[in-house]
């Protein structure tokens, strides 16, 4: 879930480089940082006038994470003004075609609109010159030129597929400092990269270290190391047989019993859970000793932290939803370190499970403060030493308040 081109992408977002996907939205991305430069702002507002496209546009950026804020009152008096009460006045907003030609109307709802946000997308499909007149549109393309100009914020006119707007109407756009789109999707794509927030003034990854031999730590020796740093672990006691290490339980069940000597346990059956006693446990096949622990309740989530030595980029962090599902579910983000709390907390709201973690529908809300504290603590021990190759945490259990790591894989030189 760390490796292909996640790294690469932790990294350029880090340092504040878009990052888009083909040829088109490159060219699309480059048009807009030629004319209005890097790091547009977040706020957007889409104007059509056709409903179809307005929910077209809502449609489609949801996948690029790009919402429409409301429209605030006093947006929403100015353009009641002009449209009257039949037009829904919203974001993406139906404008109808009722002021179609009218230029000092159709500027005054351009200029409204996009004056309450960073910037607005207009969906224009005028016909090929070549092979139509296309002299209606010019009050249109002539009002979006004057709001840009009347508000100073960016008036971006778009074209629901590529051929819709020529190449004399994109360079005289261009010359007059508005940036013309084309095709719906590249443009959403676009003004997404667009968004791209700076790096970290003089943020750098860590050295990259050479290929080595590295061994796989006991769960216990690797929990031990982790206390080490600060970060919670349940109680245990560890012994060669079952007999040995229910001799040596002190705390109350439920219990855990793991096997030794695996890398993923759940799938060798050397797990077992919610034990009411450790008397009449059958050993499990290959395990190179046992672990008990106390088991964690009152947990709300599980989330995975994933620390590991990267050939390039030094060491990266993975964080998302975790437990057995966890690469079912692919629900993770990466980050290059060194990183702050606050940029693992930024993070983890990116993830698709987010809702889940912060109170979705009643539910309890994860301590996610408690799970960028544990990513930063595990980041600084990597950091501290270079003998540590690997240390993932499958599942970190997260209750209301706190959370606690239960279960680990490390591996060092």
């Amino acid at each position: 879930m760390a490796g292909g081109g996640a790294a690469s992408s932790a990294f350029l977002r880090q340092i504040g480089v878009a990052e888009v996907d083909t040829p088109s939205e490159l060219v699309e991305t480059l048009k807009i940082f030629h004319v209005h430069g890097p790091q547009i702002g977040t706020r957007i507002c889409s104007l059509s006038c056709s409903g179809g496209e307005a929910g077209l546009v809502a449609d489609l950026a949801a996948p690029y994470g790009i919402d429409f804020p409301p429209v605030p009152q006093a947006t929403h008096d100015r353009l009641f003004a002009v449209l009257g009460e039949i037009p829904t006045i919203s974001n993406p907003l139906d404008y109808h075609t009722f002021i179609w030609g009218d230029g000092p109307k159709t500027t005054e709802v351009f200029s409204a609109m996009l004056d309450a946000y960073d910037a607005g997308i207009y969906i224009i499909d005028s016909p090929r010159a070549d092979r139509c007149d296309a002299s209606g549109y010019d009050p249109a393309f002539q009002a979006i030129v004057d709001a840009q100009k009347a508000t100073g914020k960016i008036a971006l006119p778009v074209a629901s597929m590529v051929e819709n707007f020529g190449e004399a109407r994109v360079l005289a756009m261009m010359e007059e400092g508005v940036c013309a789109l084309l095709g719906i999707e590249t443009a959403l794509a676009a003004i997404k990269a667009a968004q791209t927030p700076a790096g970290v003034a003089g943020w750098r990854p860590v050295a990259a270290l050479p290929a080595r031999e590295t061994r796989m730590l006991t769960e216990a020796e690797g929990k031990a190391l982790l206390a080490t740093a600060g970060v919670a672990v349940p109680g245990s006691v560890t012994g060669a047989t079952i007999a040995e290490v229910a001799g040596k339980v002190s705390f109350g069940a439920p219990y855990v019993l793991k096997g030794l000597g695996f890398a993923h346990k759940t799938e060798a059956g050397a797990v077992r859970l919610g034990l009411a006693s450790l008397e009449g446990q059958a050993e499990m096949p290959g395990a190179s000793g046992y672990l008990v622990e106390e088991m964690v309740t009152g947990s709300v989530a599980e989330v995975l932290l994933g620390l590991r030595r990267d050939p390039v980029y030094g060491v990266t962090l993975t964080l998302g939803m975790g437990g057995v599902t966890a690469e079912v579910l692919a629900d993770t983000a990466t980050l290059v370190l060194p990183v702050t709390e606050a940029q693992v907390l930024e993070t983890m709201k990116g993830l698709r499970l987010w809702p889940l973690l912060d109170g979705y529908r009643g539910r309890a809300k994860a301590d996610t403060e408690a799970v960028a504290a544990m990513a930063v603590r595990l980041g600084a021990l990597m950091l501290a030493d270079e003998g540590l190759e690997e240390i993932e945490i499958n599942p970190v259990m997260v209750r209301e308040t706190g959370a606690v790591a239960v279960d680990a894989l490390v591996r060092r030189v």
